[in-house]
């Protein structure tokens, strides 16, 4: 792009919002110009109190803006994949909330539409950019932990908002969707491999949803993984990788802040690392303007997304017929793969 900085739009008046705000502001790259909402009194409100200088009544007069280079989709997980192929065909790059989509169909409309515009969409998973994540990958690549052997990660909260819309299966509700897809994606990431087979289990509410999932993931190099998540248990987060030489514990592995900490236990010795960087919604932000004004790959490529989606929906399969499900896609969709030490190539 010739313009060297880069003018955003909300797609809704959503609380998620509140992660950009400041990161945009602060950023000598990124601008926010405009915010959407179906309401015109309501967006003219929410522009006026944070400032935003432009503000719509629809969303469809937002992607309109010829001046609005990128898009910040955090619509109801069912909105996802329209708005976001809506927003490409208008001409914008997309930063969308997680998950990018509800099904690998969508995913693969958004992969085309990208393509056919040559726009940027990426999947707002904000802890991939961070540099905690990172250092976590160095130290399964070092080998510091010997063989791989099996990773365990959680991400637990109450939800108590009778209305809120992920307890809705027809908004693409349900705890694996909304948080479970984080223990995923960061096992993915940090091991650089696709689950081989999933086994999963699924506690429903009164809406039909996943109130609770616990799944469990064989993967490349005899590498067993145990995530669960929840809307009906306190809050608790955590991700940890063992090996046969050495484990490193991630206590806050999805939303660090500017510096973030894993721990280190090898040969009986125990080591705090702290790393320095930046708060992961600066680095996401960060992201997309190197992706769309220096042309690199996002943290979160499209095929990573694929990826992801198609691991969910073998998740509840299995949880759907008792029995565990295999994938076929024992490559990776991520940018640059980190194979835990002794797994199968």
């Amino acid at each position: 792009m010739k313009d060297s900085v880069l003018r955003w739009g909300l797609l809704s008046t959503a609380r998620i919002n509140r992660a950009l705000l400041g990161p945009l502001r602060s950023s000598r790259r990124n601008r926010l110009l405009a915010v959407a909402s179906r309401d015109q009194a309501k967006a003219e409100r929410y522009a006026r109190e944070r400032k935003i200088p432009r503000a719509y009544g629809s969303y469809e007069a937002l992607l309109a803006d010829p001046e609005v280079d990128v898009i910040y989709n955090p619509l109801p997980n069912h909105l996802h994949a329209e708005w976001t192929i809506r927003a490409v065909e208008a001409g914008k790059n997309v930063l969308c909330e997680k998950p990018l989509a509800l099904s690998t169909q969508e995913v693969d409309a958004i992969s085309s539409a990208a393509q056919k515009y040559g726009r940027v969409v990426a999947e707002a998973f904000m802890y991939r950019s961070h540099v905690q994540t990172s250092k976590v990958r160095d130290i399964v690549q070092s080998g510091k932990l010997g063989r791989i052997r099996m990773v365990r990660g959680s991400f637990t909260f109450h939800l108590d908002n009778p209305g809120d819309y992920r307890l809705d299966p027809r908004m693409g509700g349900g705890s694996l969707w909304d948080v479970g897809c984080y223990p995923l994606s960061f096992t993915r990431a940090v091991l650089g491999v696709e689950p081989l087979e999933v086994f999963g289990y699924q506690v429903s509410g009164p809406t039909g949803i996943d109130v609770s999932f616990a799944a469990q993931l064989k993967l490349p190099g005899e590498v067993l993984a145990q995530l669960d998540c929840s809307f009906v248990t306190p809050y608790h987060v955590f991700m940890e990788i063992v090996g046969e030489e050495g484990t490193v514990v991630v206590p806050v592995p999805f939303n660090p802040g500017a510096n973030g900490a894993v721990f280190l236990a090898r040969k009986e010795k125990h080591e705090r690392i702290t790393v320095k960087g930046t708060a992961p919604y600066v680095s996401e932000v960060e992201d997309m303007a190197d992706a769309i004004l220096l042309g690199r790959a996002p943290c979160v490529n499209l095929a990573d997304s694929r990826a992801n989606v198609e691991a969910i929906l073998a998740l509840f399969e299995s949880a759907r017929t008792g029995m565990a499900v295999r994938l076929d896609h024992p490559g990776t969709g991520l940018d640059q793969p980190v194979p835990a030490p002794g797994a199968a190539r």
